[in-house]
């Protein structure tokens, strides 16, 4: 683990990043390119000042759901961040590119829990279970460093580079989704940017699921009832910048827009 004041450093740097609006250099400089208990910690210490700075938490995000970007930053695992209640965007609503750094678009399937996990999951029925609906979701990733010249370690101090996201109006139940055959389609302008399926994330977003409700739970944080989770992109991402309109579109789940402004 690197020592305790590389990854102050770390946190601060990000920290300064966020809130300066000026991307900082890649924080694996400080803390290394492995060491994935250092990163984490730096996140920690992020979440626990913006917490103590009035900031609200509403969920979890999982990140490297594809195993192509997997091995692109050479990881055997997918890595998480939280959600902030303050980086929700509504339906059909505007964000000011002033709110972004470096965004770019996926389209997801977002969970939201009825109950939480108190012992470790076994299989995918009971994250069916223990969810109250889903629903088709645009997470706006981004980050912190700067040309997205990021490794494992990186996006993982930078919260799994989550920014912002929007969840689509339509909730469906989880009981008898087809998650690994429902298609996505994403749209930037009106035309298809990305294209995938459930499959694509993790052979099925409900592993994705699981795999967080027993990572959280070792971590003595379990999942709880109410919380938001983003399970995974289910194509690439797409690039984005002022004046673009994104819709995703999610084979029985509808779809879910927002755009971005000066």
């Amino acid at each position: 683990m690197a020592l305790a004041k590389f990854i102050e450093e770390a946190a601060l740097a990000l920290r300064e990043a966020e809130n300066h609006r000026k991307p900082c250099s890649p924080v694996r400089q400080l803390i290394g390119e492995q060491d994935i208990e250092s990163a984490y910690k730096v996140q920690e210490i992020n979440v626990d000042w913006a917490l103590k700075n009035g900031k609200g938490l509403c969920g979890s995000k999982i990140g490297l759901t594809s195993a192509a970007v997997q091995k692109q930053l050479g990881v055997d695992q997918p890595d998480f961040g939280v959600l902030y209640s303050h980086t929700q965007i509504e339906n059909n609503a505007k964000i000011s590119s002033d709110e972004l750094m470096q965004p770019k678009a996926e389209a997801e399937i977002a969970f939201v829990l009825k109950s939480g996990f108190d012992q470790p999951v076994s299989n995918i029925q009971q994250v069916i279970d223990a969810t109250d609906y889903i629903c088709a979701s645009i997470e706006v990733v981004g980050s912190r460093v700067a040309n997205w010249d990021i490794r494992i370690t990186d996006t993982i101090a930078d919260n799994a580079s989550a920014s912002h996201f929007v969840l689509g109006d339509l909730r469906v139940s989880a009981a008898n989704f087809d998650f690994v055959n429902c298609e996505m389609k994403l749209l930037k302008n009106g035309e298809i940017a990305s294209q995938g399926n459930g499959a694509a994330c993790m052979g099925n977003p409900l592993n994705a699921v699981m795999w967080l409700a027993n990572t959280r739970l070792s971590l003595g944080n379990p999942l709880k009832a109410g919380e938001i989770i983003l399970s995974g992109a289910l194509g690439p991402m797409v690039a984005s910048s002022s004046g673009d309109i994104f819709t995703a579109e999610i084979s029985g789940l509808g779809s879910v827009t927002f755009s971005i402004i000066d």
